[in-house]
């Protein structure tokens, strides 16, 4: 994965702008084709850049695979934290099955609700960006 990708991609989010950016990236199997990312490089791409973005309070994990590329969410802990404590955002989660949750937790059942269905669940927008007023 080319830090370009994450750059522009991810541009809100590393600037502070947004708590967090979803953004899809080539991931190519090799046995399929004869691409340089393949899903195990990507993963080795990502633990590298996690531990220059760690310190920074930045945090990037690959969220679901799809033939040919894998969608990837770059976001800011301690922002969805404090998004997540909103009251109606707890709500609006609980109402979509999240229980009563770690952070951590609930971007792991947010990756879970990605690979359950082929669409985006519904209650995505709520780790992207929450504006308050």
């Amino acid at each position: 994965m080319s830090e370009e990708i994450l750059i522009r991609q991810g541009a809100p989010t590393l600037a502070g702008i947004k708590t967090g950016s979803l953004f899809p990236c080539p991931c190519e199997d090799r046995e399929e084709m004869c691409i340089r990312d393949s899903r195990e490089d990507l993963l080795a791409d990502i633990r590298r850049l996690n531990r220059r973005l760690s310190p920074k309070g930045l945090c990037l994990l690959p969220i679901r695979f799809l033939a040919g590329q894998a969608l990837l969410y770059l976001y800011r802990p301690a922002e969805l934290r404090r998004d997540l404590r909103d009251a109606r955002v707890s709500e609006l989660l609980r109402q979509a099955g999240y229980e009563d949750e770690s952070c951590a937790r609930c971007v792991a059942r947010l990756a879970c609700r990605f690979r359950e269905s082929g669409e985006f669940p519904h209650e995505v927008g709520l780790f992207l960006s929450l504006i308050h007023i």
